[in-house]
């Protein structure tokens, strides 16, 4: 499964941001004889990302998508680490 790596141009954030996504999913519907929902086998059928927003500074128009390999060079790069 390949992950999405996002980065704020504006702040540097690499690790919070609100994404607003619709997806479709198909999944098995478990209930237990007391009416308890279990959803267990959940297949992504098709996902579409709508909107991304740094959780730091709010900005959504300069959220860029990146590699796991800039994400990793740029954790590594942070003051303290």
């Amino acid at each position: 499964m390949t992950t999405t790596r996002y980065r704020c141009t504006a702040c540097g954030n690499l690790t919070r941001f609100d994404v607003t996504a619709t997806r479709r999913t198909r999944a098995f519907h478990h209930y237990s004889v007391g009416g308890q929902l279990d959803v267990e086998d959940v297949e992504v059928l098709d996902e579409r990302v709508e909107e991304v927003s740094c959780r730091w500074c709010g900005n959504g128009r300069s959220v860029i998508e990146i590699s796991e390999e800039e994400a990793d060079a740029a954790s590594d790069a942070e003051p303290g680490r």
